[in-house]
């Protein structure tokens, strides 16, 4: 073996043991609350991702979106032929239907929707797109979603994605990632495309 084969071999020893050493502490079973935020493209994606793998495993999930009801999704139009139950608010982006009263009800009622799934334990994960937006505008009230998040079954996971996670979400959280806006095609002028952006 050369020497750097060999120095190679010894570096990677030494990080499998410490990788093993914290998988061997990591025993406790729950579900895991998991925030999505950051100004870049792909918190909906992943959280939709992560969607895929669950049902993938057998599991159960549910989604329930907020803000973006109006434009197909592709993946709803794919989730929903498995049996992945959603609840849309429909009412499109806030800035489009500039009615604070409708989307208010509207965010309300979704809402509902999502506290059932959130009291279900048959359900493994839920995601609960663009959440962020409804905390944000005071659309939906904070410390009832910090409970309703909190009082879940022990096992169900969570995902909330949005710009701007309120920052007792973001300490409540398990996991939380912030996608970077490095560049994107919106701003040279290039047009969403479907099946790539939604």
């Amino acid at each position: 073996m050369t020497d750097k084969n060999a120095q190679h071999q010894k570096r990677q020893q030494k990080v499998k043991a410490e990788v093993d050493k914290r998988i061997e502490q990591a025993q406790t079973e729950q579900g895991i609350l998991q925030v999505i935020t950051g100004n870049g493209k792909g918190k909906s994606t992943s959280g939709f991702g992560t969607v895929a793998r669950c049902v993938g495993h057998g599991q159960k999930a549910a989604v329930v979106q907020f803000i973006k009801g109006l434009w197909e999704c592709g993946e709803r139009n794919l989730l929903e032929q498995v049996g992945v139950p959603f609840a849309v608010m429909k009412t499109g982006f806030t800035w489009e239907t500039q009615n604070r009263e409708a989307d208010t009800q509207a965010a309300q009622a979704t809402w509902q929707q999502a506290k059932q799934f959130l009291a279900d334990e048959s359900l493994d994960l839920v995601l609960l797109d663009e959440l962020t937006y409804m905390l944000t505008y005071d659309y939906i009230d904070l410390d009832e979603v910090l409970e309703t998040l909190a009082n879940r079954p022990k096992m169900q996971s969570v995902i909330v994605t949005g710009r701007g996670a309120h920052r007792r979400l973001v300490e409540l959280a398990d996991t939380v990632s912030e996608v970077r806006n490095v560049k994107h095609a919106f701003d040279a002028g290039i047009k969403a495309r479907a099946g790539f952006d939604y």
